[in-house]
């Protein structure tokens, strides 16, 4: 394989949410048209589902004499669809986020025969072809129809009370263990997400065994570990979060706690001097963020996002958490609001009297990491293709730059020390090949801060996480949504040290060979992550859930494959977080 051979065209459809973009605002043409010009790309499949929201009961709002005729069981089926393939960009209450307002005054206006069209066959502009590419059957299709016609539901709000029914201690702190009781090497631990198991898997580093497995809320989106690097924190899409006490002679759960319906996102503080004292989780749904004690779980306070946009200054009723993170340098939580395009620096010295400081940044927020200090953190706008910088030390913001590819998507990013611009963070692109990689240091390079100084050529649209360490010579980027399976099962990795040429070229390695999965299906690779010692980089090969899947490890400087891991209990290996390296915002 060669980069020629592999590379696509950038001019790949803008983000899945963009659904109905043009449906509600363009003019139709052919239908043959519009299934020949959509096609599969990368953003098509990257879609933002609520895959928890579905599951709740709900009811049809006040019926009017010309509503479709749908009937309850109808209802909640098209709810859950929408839940699961739309509202992740055109909202819970289908008032607009990434993707346009889809209330009754438009659909009405628009009609039955415009709206199954473009369901059907999607548009150039972004929207998946339901119907055409076999994800919606014909009469999936008509049902969305006469759904998208009456007024939506509203699933309940999940306010303290109902947070304070959900938290659990299973062991409280004084019947916990005052040392570790185990032998494992703890820095070195891989909490591997279970992604359709509802479980996480603790594998140790070393032995490359796993230690055991944890049940967990459903598709663990992200693991985080507390300062003292004792406990383990893990939030599934449910929004339940479980604490894991590391130091038990088997590791388990401690406590546990729901912050409602939809979730992504847990951190820990890390402060000096504010180690493990608190905990943080934002939700989709209701939009809101919690603070939490950090030993136990018990809901704190609970804090509403709702609120004006930064640009427009409208009102948005559900406004995400998007990705959070730990300042090193204040006592603070730092909180993207997708929809609102804010950033809120929230300081939990005194969560009694709370203080918030808003940072107008750019809409809509996704995710993101620190550079190398630990100083600034740098997060995508990715329908808006622009990452924001702020400076966690002063709590302002420092930039706002375009990163000149289609929908950045940088996972927590990754930091290089390029041989001609010094210090950088990179970012790949889920709608393109492209790599950029962006000055991080004011002082030393003052000419290069806060700009894109290179972009790279990978694989092909589809990737969604970049990844390097501080020990090592090679930058590693995945396209596991690239719609050719070959690339998709692949990785591209670029030498840092040869970054200086005008136009670097990568290796491919075929981690999905490697692995050699047997019993079918599509295996995707995704998500590197280094050992604490740096020197071997783990790889998901991600397969569904009735599949073989497995975890491929690399050797980092001979860029050979070192060691395969397969268990029947690895499911859907998804996401890998290490210890040490994910406590210490090591990337």
């Amino acid at each position: 394989m060669g980069t020629q051979t592999l590379r696509l065209p950038r001019s790949i459809a803008l983000w899945v949410g963009t659904m109905f973009l043009f449906s509600l605002a363009a003019g139709t043409g052919s239908a043959e048209e519009q299934k020949k010009e959509h096609g599969g790309t990368p953003t098509a499949a990257y879609s933002p589902s609520l895959t928890t929201l579905g599951q709740i009961k709900v009811t049809i709002p006040g019926r009017k004499p010309d509503d479709p005729v749908i009937s309850p069981e109808e209802f909640q089926k098209a709810t859950q669809i929408y839940f699961q393939r739309c509202a992740g960009c055109h909202g819970v209450l289908r008032k607009g986020a990434t993707g346009k307002p889809l209330t009754t005054d438009i659909t009405r206006e628009r009609g039955y025969k415009h709206l199954h069209t473009f369901i059907t066959y999607g548009s150039p502009a972004g929207m998946p072809n339901w119907g055409t590419s076999g994800d919606l059957s014909k009469d999936d299709v008509d049902l969305m129809v006469r759904y998208l016609l009456i007024e939506p539901p509203q699933p309940p709000e999940f306010g303290m009370a109902d947070i304070r029914k959900s938290w659990k201690v299973a062991v409280p702190v004084d019947k916990r263990p005052t040392k570790k009781m185990n032998t494992l090497d703890l820095d070195n631990l891989f909490s591997v997400t279970l992604r359709d198991a509802g479980q996480i898997a603790l594998i140790d580093g070393e032995s490359k065994k796993i230690v055991t497995v944890i049940d967990t809320g459903y598709a663990v989106h992200i693991s985080r570990i507390s300062a003292s690097g004792r406990y383990l924190f893990v939030i599934g899409r449910d929004a339940k979060v479980n604490m894991i006490d590391l130091w038990m002679k088997t590791p388990a759960t401690v406590a546990e706690v729901k912050i409602g319906a939809e979730a992504r996102s847990v951190e820990t503080s890390k402060m000096k001097g504010w180690e493990d004292k608190f905990a943080i989780a934002g939700a989709y749904w209701p939009p809101q963020y919690v603070i939490m004690d950090g030993a136990t779980l018990e809901p704190q306070k609970v804090v509403s996002t709702r609120g004006m946009t930064y640009d427009t200054q409208e009102y948005h009723p559900e406004p995400r958490v998007a990705a959070i993170v730990a300042s090193h340098y204040r006592p603070e939580f730092i909180v993207n609001v997708k929809e609102t395009g804010k950033i809120l620096l929230v300081d939990y010295s005194d969560i009694k009297n709370l203080k918030v400081t808003t940072i107008e940044a750019e809409r809509f927020l996704h995710d993101g990491g620190f550079d190398s200090t630990k100083r600034y953190f740098l997060t995508a706008a990715n329908a808006r293709g622009k990452v924001v910088v702020v400076d966690t030390k002063k709590g302002t913001l420092t930039s706002i730059l375009e990163t000149g590819g289609e929908t950045p998507h940088p996972g927590r990013g990754a930091n290089l020390k390029h041989p001609v611009h010094g210090p950088v963070w990179a970012t790949s692109h889920l709608g393109d090949e492209t790599v950029a990689l962006i000055g991080t240091d004011p002082k030393g390079h003052p000419d290069k801060a806060w700009k894109v100084v290179q972009t790279l050529e990978a694989l092909g649209g589809g990737s969604l996480f970049v990844k390097s360490h501080p020990k090592s010579n090679n930058l590693y980027v995945d396209a596991v949504l690239n719609p050719e399976a070959e690339i998709s099962a692949s990785v591209a990795v670029f030498k840092v040290s040869e970054l200086n040429k005008d136009e670097p070229e990568f290796v491919t390695l075929p981690i999905g060979e490697w692995a050699k999965i047997s019993g079918g299906g599509q295996p995707r690779v995704v998500q590197g992550e280094y050992n604490t010692a740096g020197d071997e980089v783990w790889f998901s090969v991600w397969n569904a859930k009735d599949k073989e899947s497995a975890i491929v490890i690399v050797d980092d400087k001979t860029l050979k494959l070192k060691h395969v891991i397969k268990d029947k209990r690895l499911i859907t290996p998804t996401g890998k977080f290490n210890v040490f390296n994910t406590r210490a915002d090591v990337y």
